[in-house]
């Protein structure tokens, strides 16, 4: 153990030695007993389904398609796992279902849970970021203002929109074309 993880909880070093993976469905598989262990509201994801044309898989498998599709950067995967936590709490029910408002319920729960872990608020604020704003366009001003940042907006984006059905992926895949192009320095 590095003077690094010496600093980190037990809960901490658990969770991010299963999302430090090349092969990160595999090792969440391998370890969901311990993963529920440790966030238990993920449970309210597994088998929820989106009832929704844009989406093929439940809540749950999306989380984990969009997860298969990133970097291996914490910040990434936190907020992958955790983006879309608050959808079996925030949906309107209908012909086909609508989750208005989820990123901001999914960021809210994000934000006790990784307290409860406990980490740092500066760590738990840009997660918190980027599960509030996965699902909002990321305009010049956020690039200038904080280009790191921005750009993991970006790979979340872009994990979470190619985990759409495929049939609906045209327009998503425009905005990211055209946000790579943007992004590239």
């Amino acid at each position: 153990m590095n003077n690094k993880d010496e600093n980190k909880s037990e809960d901490i070093l658990k969770l991010e030695n299963i999302l430090n993976n090349d092969n990160i469905v595999l090792s969440i598989e391998n370890n969901l007993e311990e993963l529920l262990a440790l966030i238990p509201e993920i449970n309210s994801m597994i088998g929820f389904e989106h009832k929704h044309p844009h989406h093929h898989l439940d809540v749950w498998n999306h989380t984990l398609l969009a997860l298969s599709l990133s970097e291996n950067i914490l910040e990434i995967r936190l907020a992958l796992l955790l983006h879309d936590i608050g959808k079996p709490f925030s949906f309107t029910e209908g012909e086909v279902r609508h989750f208005r408002n989820h990123p901001k319920v999914s960021s809210t729960m994000s934000r006790k849970i990784l307290l409860r872990l406990g980490y740092g608020e500066k760590f738990i604020n840009e997660v918190c970021y980027l599960i509030e704003f996965h699902d909002t366009p990321i305009s010049s001003q956020v690039i200038n203002d904080n280009f790191e940042l921005a750009y993991k907006q970006f790979l979340v984006q872009k994990c979470d929109a190619l985990a759409h059905h495929p049939d609906m992926l045209e327009k998503r895949k425009m905005y990211i074309e055209r946000l790579e192009k943007v992004l590239k320095r």
